[in-house]
């Protein structure tokens, strides 16, 4: 990444406050970031909604720690906005108000232009826990550098019943419904002459006061009004990903939904505005501004997140990797990998071998992904479920160390076996001769087949890699 210009339609993958220093001041119109409170997770947390929803002392210690860890990252993004942008930050009741008093300091108190709750579920799902009301909303803060910035209103459609619509202001004549609004006349509204005009049209309602007031027309089906009105700062028509059934669903703890972030994007940016994301997870901004025609620009930690996220470029607009968007700074050797976390590295080989990572991380016996043929992958229904409907694939097994031995291969075979498989694949940086050997041994019996994969093979062949039994 170059400092002297900002590319975008580029994810990047690392650390965010090492990829911010690199991007020019005040060069991006719109910021959202939605760091959970281990920003800097490592990737066990991707498919496991349990250990992102440990408490909060077990990330970060304390709320100092976290506020300490954010401010400088904070710093940057202040420096990277335009004067004319918006930064918004997503966060839930943890955190907020301490979120808030820091943001305070960097973009000034005088530029906090309120707050969004998000009232993703109007009531509690569950049954009563501990001693107070459930959470069903997340705030999120917005703050310019002044008090010259782009917003533009959101307009939602409302249904309102027509025997409620007198209680709503709205009247009746020969033509309709309608409401009313100020002309406004002689007093830097319209003109006399305007408001003659619209009045012999039948455009003007005039008051007991005798003031002319403008008519609005709005449709109706028959049974219910349908009017437009502008939303406020609280958002209780879009669900929360997590508990919604759809294509959308992607597992990922903190998913939001695409239209969330399209909201966000088209109050505060305009055409062709660049939008950042330095907590992009699984690219929820990313699909949300690439559908409404805006430049992008995301930074993850997290290789295998950067994967999911070309995946859904690809899956939502065709969009090539290397030609239509670049996926920079990702582990390009087998030290990088080996530095890795387990579940990262597990969902890395899983995903650069072709399969799908094991949602469960615990009690997997021995099976971290799924490899599916390419044929059953073409067949299956719009919207299955892989794991719970689809039954021809095979185990995956990943081993984040120099050599797979004898008795890492004995463990998924009997793996494979209870699985009820006759193939399998085993992902390392190498094996040891007895593993080979008993691979060698079990494939010449030929009831259970292990194919040893090593990362170097992955990283020659990541995107690329052909096996000539999925194909």
């Amino acid at each position: 990444m170059s400092k002297h210009q900002l590319k975008t339609s580029v994810i990047y993958c690392g650390d965010n406050l090492e990829m911010l220093k690199e991007i020019p001041d005040e060069s991006v119109d719109l910021i959202y970031i939605d760091p959970p409170f281990n920003s800097n997770r490592k990737y066990e947390v991707f498919w496991n909604e349990t250990q992102e929803k440990r408490a909060f002392e077990d990330r970060f210690g304390d709320a100092q720690t976290y506020i300490g860890w954010m401010r400088p990252r904070i710093l940057e993004l202040y420096r990277v906005l335009k004067p004319t942008g918006t930064f918004y930050y997503h966060c839930d009741w943890h955190a907020s108000h301490y979120v808030k008093v820091l943001l305070d300091q960097i973009f000034n108190f005088n530029n906090f232009q309120g707050d969004i709750v998000w009232n993703y579920r109007l009531y509690s799902q569950a049954a009563v826990k501990g001693k107070r009301f459930e959470a069903t909303h997340d705030t999120i803060l917005a703050y310019t550098k002044s008090q010259d910035y782009t917003f533009n209103p959101v307009f939602i459609d409302v249904k309102i019943p027509i025997e409620e619509a007198k209680n709503y202001g709205f009247k009746q004549d020969q033509k309709g419904w309608f409401k009313t609004a100020p002309t406004g006349l002689g007093k830097g509204g319209y003109s006399q002459e305007t408001v003659d005009k619209m009045d012999k049209e039948g455009l003007i309602y005039w008051t007991k006061n005798n003031l002319a007031r403008k008519k609005y027309y709005v449709p109706t089906d028959g049974k219910s009004l349908l009017d437009k009105h502008v939303i406020g700062n609280v958002w209780s028509d879009i669900p929360d990903m997590m508990h919604a059934k759809g294509t959308e669903k992607l597992g990922y703890p903190t998913q939001k939904p695409v239209a969330l972030l399209k909201r966000i994007i088209e109050a505060s940016s305009n055409k062709g505005d660049i939008i950042l994301d330095a907590f992009c997870g699984c690219g929820t901004s990313l699909i949300a501004s690439q559908t409404l025609g805006r430049k992008w620009v995301g930074i993850d930690v997290s290789p295998t997140a950067c994967r999911v996220m070309a995946q859904r470029l690809w899956d939502n607009f065709k969009l090539n990797e290397g030609k239509d968007f670049e996926l920079s700074d990702m582990p390009k050797s087998a030290k990088d990998l080996m530095q890795l976390p387990p579940f990262e590295f597990q969902n890395w080989a899983v995903i650069a071998l072709g399969g799908i990572p094991n949602q469960v991380k615990v009690g997997d016996y021995g099976i971290d992904g799924k490899l599916y043929p390419i044929e059953q992958e073409k067949s299956k229904e719009e919207g299955r479920d892989l794991f719970g409907d689809m039954d021809i694939y095979y185990p995956i097994q990943v081993k984040q160390k120099d050599k797979a031995g004898r008795p890492d291969i004995d463990s998924f075979e009997t793996a494979i076996r209870r699985d009820k498989r006759n193939k399998g694949y085993f992902v390392s940086f190498g094996f040891t001769e007895d593993a080979v050997k008993e691979m060698r041994r079990l494939d010449k019996e030929g009831e259970i087949e292990i194919i040893p994969i090593t990362v170097d093979d992955l990283l020659k062949h990541e995107s690329q890699i052909k096996l000539k039994t999925v194909i």
